[in-house]
């Protein structure tokens, strides 16, 4: 298979150094606890794989289907949902997993549906944040991998027209 990749950003080692630093610090705020991870699908699944391996935590999961990309490489705005029922949330512990905060759209759209359950904590955990001019990380986001420049990206879950996901790094593609 010819990849058409211009430059791999961020190698498969790093991700999993940087995914071992996360559970630490997860680890640290929810020690003997027990804690749902939401995976906003499809391109944090293979994030939140690798990470609840690591924990050493009771755990549930759960899935939010949402899409705002939609075959593109630029986020369009409005944020659809294509969930399933979700896990009983009320007064347990969440932590919705993201593998990219762009625009914002979907991690927002995905911390007002799960607040609206009464969760006792809701957190975030973003694998890659676009660094925007005079941002570097987000508020609202509690553990996050890299912040990465704003070009897009694919691999270790994240896609172009739903290809690429199986790549281990995080690469910029040539189009």
């Amino acid at each position: 298979m010819n990849l058409p990749i211009q430059k791999i950003l961020i190698s498969e080692k790093e991700i999993q150094s940087r995914i071992d630093a996360i559970a630490e610090a997860i680890h640290c705020v929810y020690a003997d606890e027990e804690v749902i991870l939401l995976s906003v699908l499809k391109g944090a699944v293979i994030f939140m794989a690798d990470l609840m391996k690591r924990l050493d935590l009771d755990i549930e999961i759960g899935f939010l289907y949402l899409s705002s990309y939609r075959g593109e490489t630029k986020a369009q705005g409005a944020v659809r949902d294509y969930s399933l029922p979700l896990p009983s949330i009320e007064g347990r512990n969440v932590i919705l997993i993201e593998d990219i905060y762009d625009t914002g759209a979907s991690l927002a759209y995905a911390r007002n549906r799960v607040a609206a359950c009464n969760p006792k904590s809701l957190r975030t955990c973003v694998l890659l944040i676009k660094q925007e001019q005079n941002r570097e990380k987000p508020e609202g986001i509690d553990f996050y991998g890299f912040i990465i420049p704003p070009v897009f990206v694919v691999g270790y879950g994240l896609d172009y027209r739903e290809k690429y996901r199986q790549l281990p790094y995080i690469a910029i593609p040539r189009f």
